[in-house]
């Protein structure tokens, strides 16, 4: 193989990558701003649901228990540092696990935990994270949901937890929690640069038939929805 051949190759090699750079970047700008409808299902809407952003990560945050769902039973309070049993909203959020336990803010980002995020490379986890109430504003917002859709989100989050053999959701032995009030649990599913915790969330809103954009991997896609 001569060099000309070799240099042909590369730049060959080169252009695809730039080209699926560049796709992914107007994928990235257009596609959170086409937006899904919400569902009217013709139900009163009386249950409160939030989405929450730290900048990082999104949750869907929704009441510990009411006559639909216990999540407290569930997710055990005692594998909180706290252990408060007191809590009135839990959040849940999927997403890679060095992400999760290795980056809690953009400062810590490491170039391992990016590329093998990125590229399928590594598991992924649920964070949950236990609050006594919950403040809205530009990174939190209240979306009302009627009893059908609260049951299609609880399914939606359920599903995406990996369980034991006895069907209970398996928890990550971790000093790596952002607080007190907090845990993270095995999941199912890979991280990607296609698939990140805010597609994730955003797939979650439609599971439950509110606003969504049609594909988003950043929170931005999200809560613009919402404004």
């Amino acid at each position: 193989m001569t060099v000309k051949i070799v240099i042909i190759y590369l730049l060959k090699t080169l252009g695809i990558i730039l080209g699926i750079v560049a796709l992914y970047v107007i994928m990235a700008l257009l596609l959170p701003l086409i937006e899904v409808s919400a569902e009217n299902d013709g139900q009163p809407k009386d249950i409160p649901i939030y989405i929450y952003t730290n900048g990082v990560h999104t949750d869907v945050v929704m009441p510990v228990k009411n006559d639909l769902q216990d999540w407290g039973a569930k997710v055990p309070f005692s594998n909180t540092k706290s252990k408060r049993t007191d809590y009135n909203y839990i959040g849940i959020g999927w997403g890679d696990k060095g992400f999760y336990l290795d980056t809690p803010t953009w400062a810590d980002l490491k170039f391992s935990t990016a590329f093998k995020a990125a590229f399928w490379l590594s598991d992924s986890a649920m964070h949950c994270t236990y609050y006594t109430a919950m403040k809205e504003g530009e990174d939190c917002k209240k979306i009302m949901v009627s009893k059908d859709q609260y049951k299609r989100l609880v399914k939606f989050v359920e599903d995406k937890f990996d369980r034991d053999q006895n069907g209970n959701f398996i928890l990550i032995p971790t000093d790596a929690v952002y607080d007190v009030n907090d845990a993270f649990y095995d999941a199912k599913g890979k991280y990607s640069f296609l698939n990140t915790c805010n597609t994730w969330t955003n797939d979650a809103l439609k599971a439950a038939g509110q606003k969504a954009a049609l594909w988003t991997a950043s929170d931005f896609g999200i809560f613009r929805h919402y404004k």
